[in-house]
């Protein structure tokens, strides 16, 4: 079977821990569920993602090198 998280072309996801979504929140000034949603069965999540957790998503960009988006964990 293929892991679809590990293609060259899937962008990084990384589940945060609590101290690091309490920084993200309060520095976009937003709560949780202001994050656009992603859904537990999308196959890029890392296997260790729950209903409730924030992944941070680094995708690569022609302008700034990197762009990094969070999302929740959702159903």
């Amino acid at each position: 079977m293929v892991d679809v998280s590990q293609h060259n072309l899937v962008p990084e996801h990384t589940v945060l821990d609590r101290e690091e979504v309490e920084n993200v929140l309060s520095e976009y000034d937003i709560r949780r569920t202001d994050l656009p949603k992603i859904q537990r069965r999308d196959a890029a999540l890392p296997d260790d993602a729950e209903v409730g957790d924030v992944v941070k998503i680094v995708r690569d960009s022609r302008t700034t090198d990197e762009a990094i988006v969070y999302r929740l964990v959702v159903e």
